[in-house]
């Protein structure tokens, strides 16, 4: 009999985060990631419906926090709750993504797994999907992690950034995939100030950090054993108690007392062999409100409904319940997020300091809006 090649591709959702740059629709309780900012669809959703096309649904996992873990089964009914996998608390995508690993090796011990945030908007899905299956055939041809990079065409601070080095040829089965371009990696940059940024946009070899992996699961194993081997023997401790009655307990044992550290440092930068495909698919993290007007507009959705009025203004974005007026007169460059308990005016732009706004709000006391 002859195998289903995708048998052995699985998919990670990073569901955890809160997202504060898109308050006050995203809350503690219910964060960005469960939030329907288009087409009637949460965040999550559009996520395992893009990913569903390249990883059958049942090799698809979504890992969350205990807090939020009610909220798949809220958005996501028919979702299997065996492939939930609950973090006791945060610790960041490092810890994340060994637990994840751990389950789907336990399941599959020839798994190559994708991950992905839960939080990102891709323009062109067919050829995401398409980078997707490329991706674990470089996975697997070379036996290295890959990620995939995104071509800046700004001088973005907000994003990590991957510097690639030369061109990598694979046996693609025929050259399936010829139009998506495969390099190896040359070093990580952290987020960079802006005259970094220009420097980086300028050499034309650094590309937007996605945040998303491909990659088997024995060689990220072997990778975490390398860099992180205190999280990995953690991690060993966990996969010998999967299935079991202490499995819970281990798990809230381990996460006790390991350190918050995300995968790119401790992992990706040490990492030995590394290889990048160029994300060609149209791509934002949809980390603020101005990203979500700038995938608004390149969707062609209407931003308003009908009880908005303008007069005399231009570039006013907003956001309101149903049934309340809204009425907009001689303003511009506006971004207005209206909620029962909370409201954001901002100027376009500037969403990216809503953040702040919520510290704020943390350290007076006002923990009800938040």
């Amino acid at each position: 009999m002859t195998q289903n090649p995708d048998s052995h591709l699985y998919a990670v959702i990073m569901a955890g985060g809160v997202g504060s740059n898109l308050w006050p629709y995203s809350r503690k309780k219910n964060p960005k990631q469960f939030q329907r900012l288009f087409n009637g669809s949460s965040m999550l959703q559009n996520t395992v419906e893009r990913i569903s096309r390249a990883v059958s649904l049942e090799n698809i996992y979504i890992i969350t926090g205990r807090q939020h873990a009610r909220l798949i089964y809220e958005y996501l009914p028919d979702f299997d709750a065996k492939n939930v996998i609950v973090e006791p608390c945060a610790r960041d995508t490092a810890p994340c993504i060994a637990l994840a690993t751990t389950v789907i090796r336990k399941h599959d011990p020839d798994a190559v797994t994708v991950v992905v945030p839960s939080d990102q908007f891709v323009f062109d899905e067919e050829q995401f999907q398409r980078t997707v299956r490329k991706g674990a055939l470089l996975a697997r041809d070379k036996q290295g992690l890959v990620t995939i990079g995104i071509h800046p065409d700004r001088p973005e601070t907000r994003y990590g950034y991957i510097q690639s080095e030369s061109a990598v040829m694979i046996e693609d089965e025929g050259a399936l995939y010829p139009d998506i371009r495969q390099f190896s990696v040359k070093t990580f940059a952290e987020k960079p100030d802006l005259g970094t940024a220009i420097q980086f946009l300028q050499s034309k070899d650094f590309w937007w950090n996605s945040g998303m992996f491909i990659w088997h699961v024995d060689t990220i194993d072997r990778e975490f054993r390398r860099s992180m081997p205190e999280l990995h023997q953690d991690m060993m401790n966990v996969h010998a108690h999967l299935g079991s009655d202490r499995e819970e307990s281990v798990i809230e044992d381990v996460y006790s007392w390991i350190h918050p550290i995300s995968i790119d440092y401790g992992v990706m930068e040490k990492a030995e062999k590394v290889f990048m495909l160029a994300g060609n698919f149209g791509w934002t993290d949809l980390g603020c409100w101005d990203e979500v007007i700038k995938v608004l507009a390149g969707e062609g959705q209407e931003t308003d409904g009908p009880e908005v009025i303008r007069l005399g203004s231009e570039n006013v974005f907003i956001r309101k319940p149903a049934d309340k007026a809204v009425v907009a007169i001689g303003v511009k460059d506006l971004i207005v997020i209206d909620t029962p308990d909370a409201l954001l005016i901002c100027n376009a732009g500037t969403s990216l300091d809503v953040s702040r706004a919520v510290d704020v709000l943390r350290r007076e006391g006002l923990d009800q809006y938040l």
